[in-house]
């Protein structure tokens, strides 16, 4: 028997087989897993290339300019109304003292507000809303080549919130803006409105006219401006003072308002008709106010007037010396038995039909100092008559 038969759990004696390694298989397996991986990078780079993709650097040239052709008419249109107007516009800053220690004014001076306006002549008078200019200390009118002067206000009329301020430029910077008419304006015409809305001069927007003949209230008397015009150009807070512009370029308003709950545009903006500024403007530079023409006359007031069943504007008294005098009008009077009695009854002036006083005032504010008007009267309650009346200053 022998030892290893004796003893088998020892291990065996003798010369021990050599293991085998195990690291060539793993070599092996990595080499085969390179090769796939390089095989189908080299696959799947041969099939993008069939499918349309390549290297970066045929992606990588300038796209090509694509053929524009001609501007449409009315773009060509637009831009020249454009460029005709811009040297006209004009950005307006106010400007305040800003305060100092323990109460007193500071010698600094902080921008306030800024707004719109257009140059109205070669003297350097220009146009802007009333609400633009109130409570300034100081102005600053920047031209449309971005040089800026000083300005003083020459005139002002809160009640059409209208104003004129003068700058001392040299007249060939000065470039007047053309002037139209709004009288024979209509709903859907196209217009331009160009301003400086949140300080952004020189901004061009587009519209139609939405709407004539409205009426809204000056922004600092409260009073009613008649026959305002209604556009959907946008305007905004900046655009104040700056000019509404037909398809010619013509103003035919300033902007104003707008109605708007958020305080930009929302598609409801109005303007001040361009024939009420063509009358204001001259007084204002003249006289610095408006001088309101006037017939020398007062009257009963309405609600006496209606409950008298009276129609048109009961005239009580007839001021001495003023144009209504010297036309032969007549107010109340007493008859020989002391009653009172009513003389003159304004009906109509000018053709239009006068129904109470207020239509009176509403007829003389489209006219000036020294027209004459034809005012046509129901005189004693009995006959018309017709006189003329050269318009005097209003009191």
């Amino acid at each position: 028997m022998s030892y290893d038969d004796r003893y088998p759990w020892l291990p065996p004696s003798g010369p021990r087989p050599r293991a085998r390694s195990s690291v060539l298989p793993l070599l092996l397996t990595l080499l085969m897993l390179c090769a796939l991986l390089v095989g189908g990078g080299l696959l799947v780079r041969s099939v993008w290339k069939r499918a349309g993709g390549g290297d970066r650097e045929q992606w990588a040239e300038p796209r090509a300019v694509a053929p524009r052709g001609d501007l449409s008419e009315l773009e060509k249109s637009r831009i020249a109304v454009y460029k005709q107007t811009r040297p006209s516009v004009v950005h307006i800053t106010t400007l305040s003292a800003a305060p100092g220690p323990y109460g007193f004014r500071s010698q600094r001076v902080a921008a306030t507000g800024t707004g719109s306006g257009f140059v109205w002549d070669k003297g350097g008078h220009v146009v802007t809303n009333y609400h633009v200019v109130a409570g300034a200390e100081a102005l600053r009118v920047t031209l449309a080549d971005q040089k800026t002067y000083k300005a003083t206000v020459v005139g002002t009329a809160p009640d059409k919130d209208m104003a004129v301020v003068r700058i001392e430029a040299p007249q060939d910077k000065l470039v007047p803006i053309l002037v139209g008419t709004s009288d024979d304006l209509q709903v859907g015409q196209t217009v331009y409105a160009i301003g400086n809305p949140f300080g952004l001069d020189q901004t061009l927007t587009t519209g139609v006219v939405s709407a004539l003949g409205r009426e809204i209230l000056s922004r600092e008397e409260d009073r009613p401006i008649k026959g305002a015009i209604q556009t959907d150009a946008a305007i905004n807070p900046g655009n104040s003072g700056g000019p509404l512009l037909d398809s010619a370029g013509r103003l035919i308003g300033v902007n104003t308002a707008i109605y708007s709950k958020s305080g930009s545009s929302s598609g409801i903006g109005f303007a001040i008709p361009v024939d009420e500024v063509r009358r204001v403007v001259p007084e204002l530079i003249k006289h610095g106010r408006i001088t309101r023409p006037g017939l020398g006359l007062e009257f009963l007031p309405d609600q006496i007037a209606a409950s008298a069943r009276l129609k048109g504007a009961v005239i009580r008294e007839v001021k001495p010396d003023g144009p209504a005098e010297k036309a032969g009008l007549r107010g109340l009077y007493r008859d020989d038995e002391g009653n009172i009695r009513v003389g003159d009854v304004v009906t109509g002036i000018d053709g239009q039909e006068v129904q109470k006083a207020k239509d009176v005032f509403d007829v003389l504010a489209k006219h000036k100092v020294g027209d004459t008007v034809r005012v046509e009267v129901l005189r004693d309650r009995s006959r018309k008559e017709t006189v003329e009346v050269t318009l005097g200053p209003a009191e």
